[in-house]
């Protein structure tokens, strides 16, 4: 595919060259309402559980909903969809066409790859070549919603999906109540005031533990800190989730969590940070 202006339109001091990956990327953009970019400081804070269970919330919820993984080193949502044996993506007329699971339309690395198991060993331009790639080709058609889910950190795939989608709605910001968390998620939110990114709000993810028998729900960690540390930095805070055995369990078997298990406590408090999130 080739990415190049055959008009050297800068020069020229138009903004309108339909061969300049920018405006071809601010096309596609402009048909999609909500652009958001789920974040977090550090990894291992269920960060994609929680990008899964908020596209398919608010699919749910009867809205069009388009899921793009761009976590090169570290993509978990096929496996979370069950969508790890799919075959490649297929193409036409030159635009990549995602993969559909009823009105959620997904995008993710492995399903680039020939081998799944293949490791991604690329430097920094390599990435935001790929990057470009997704944006500037892919066939989401009309959404209400675009929810990207981003490796962890401020890094190039970071900084650079920021800087392509321009017109973005904002980061949501996950975090569990730890310190050692929580820090790491002050300089994601400085990185978003830096790059002028509107911050919807953080989650606090892993608060508390539910128990699957009794519904009660125990601490191993110090809850709050999310919450204080939105209070701290006049962010919205969304909400907490609690650390459910149920979802790492969904997430293994390729099972939406919401879907299975629609009336326990950890999806009412999904589906309250959902209706946060649409009334922030």
């Amino acid at each position: 595919m080739n990415n190049s202006c055959s008009n050297d339109c800068q020069s020229q001091g138009t903004s309108e060259c339909n061969n300049c990956p920018e405006n071809k990327i601010n096309k596609i953009m402009m048909s999609i309402k909500n652009k958001i970019l789920v974040l977090s400081g550090k990894g291992g804070v269920g960060k994609s559980s929680v990008a899964v269970n908020l596209a398919a919330t608010l699919s749910q919820k009867g809205f069009s909903v388009g899921l793009l993984d761009i976590d090169f080193h570290g993509p978990s949502i096929p496996t979370m969809l069950g969508l790890q044996n799919s075959q490649c993506l297929q193409t036409h007329d030159g635009c990549i066409l995602p993969i559909e699971i009823g009105s959620l339309k997904v995008i993710s690395i492995p399903f680039l790859m020939e081998n799944k198991d293949d490791a991604i060993i690329w430097r920094g331009p390599m990435k935001s070549n790929v990057l470009r790639q997704l944006f500037e080709n892919t066939h989401w058609g009309e959404l209400d919603y675009l929810i990207m889910d981003f490796p962890p950190g401020t890094g190039d795939e970071v900084l650079s999906a920021c800087q392509m989608v321009k017109g973005a709605s904002g980061g949501i910001i996950v975090t569990t109540p730890q310190e050692v968390s929580l820090s790491d998620c002050r300089k994601c939110i400085s990185f978003c005031e830096t790059l002028k990114l509107p911050i919807l709000g953080v989650i606090e993810n892993m608060s508390g533990v539910i128990c699957p028998d009794c519904e009660h729900e125990f601490e191993i960690f110090d809850s709050g800190g999310g919450e204080n540390m939105a209070k701290e930095k006049n962010i919205p805070f969304l909400g907490k989730l609690p650390l459910d055995p149920r979802i790492a369990k969904c997430s293994d078997n390729g099972v939406v969590f919401i879907e299975k298990h629609s009336e326990i406590p950890a999806s009412k408090a999904f589906n309250s940070i959902i209706d946060n999130l649409i009334n922030t």
